[in-house]
């Protein structure tokens, strides 16, 4: 059997990476739905919560520290919580009360009507992320879904589904980083429209407090 050579594959990656992000102009509908629950939540004061496995815990915590920090311009910070990112909540939380509950206990301690939780899996089949959609829905917290696939059993579960259909979970991580940065320069675009008056009390000048617009 032949191997492929470097080059192959990733001419192989990049044709098929373009092919999925060309698809994604379909969900503009969605897209701009979810833009809106996002910023009707942060103009209201409320916060987002964000959540994955894996990969897509990854994309949950750069989705949070993008809000939280900033994205391209100075402007005020946006509360949002990777729900991912404590490993002692996480295990004890594993641990009492097992893995399918991790996220939902956290959207229990930490959501609030108005709040938006924001849910990433590539299958569409992860207990743990459906889980926590039934707790959002409970506690009349609006949701948003990126999926990968067909859905799964947590597709129509959200307010807002982000499908990506392929089968290839590189693929639909890739699709959901670009769709994830897309929604970052919207809300930036429509909370702080004018770069020159994000000068708030409490926001740093560019460079001052370690975080450079280069990660």
């Amino acid at each position: 059997m032949s191997m492929c050579s470097s080059s192959e594959i990733l001419s192989s990656a990049i044709a098929a990476t373009k092919e999925t992000l060309q698809s994604l102009i379909k969900l503009e509908p969605q897209v701009a739905k979810a833009a809106d629950l996002i910023e009707q939540c942060l103009r209201a004061g409320n916060k987002l919560l964000v959540c994955g496995n894996g990969g897509s815990a990854a994309d949950a915590s750069h989705f949070a520290t993008e809000l939280v920090v900033r994205f391209a311009g100075d402007r005020p910070a946006y509360p949002a919580i990777c729900l991912a990112g404590d490993g002692g909540l996480l295990t004890a939380a594993g641990n009492d009360y097992g893995f399918d509950e991790i996220f939902a206990r956290q959207v229990a301690a930490f959501g609030q009507p108005g709040d938006l939780l924001i849910c990433l899996t590539t299958s569409g089949k992860s207990k743990n992320v459906i889980r926590a959609l039934e707790e959002a829905k409970a506690r009349k917290v609006k949701t948003i879904a990126f999926l990968g696939r067909d859905g799964g059993s947590t597709i129509g579960m959200a307010d807002v589904d982000l499908l990506i259909r392929s089968n290839s979970t590189a693929r639909i991580q890739e699709a959901h980083q670009l769709l994830l940065h897309v929604l970052c320069e919207i809300i930036e675009a429509r909370l702080n429209p004018d770069p020159l008056a994000a000068s708030l009390p409490g926001t740093p000048k560019r460079g001052e407090g370690g975080y450079e617009a280069k990660h």
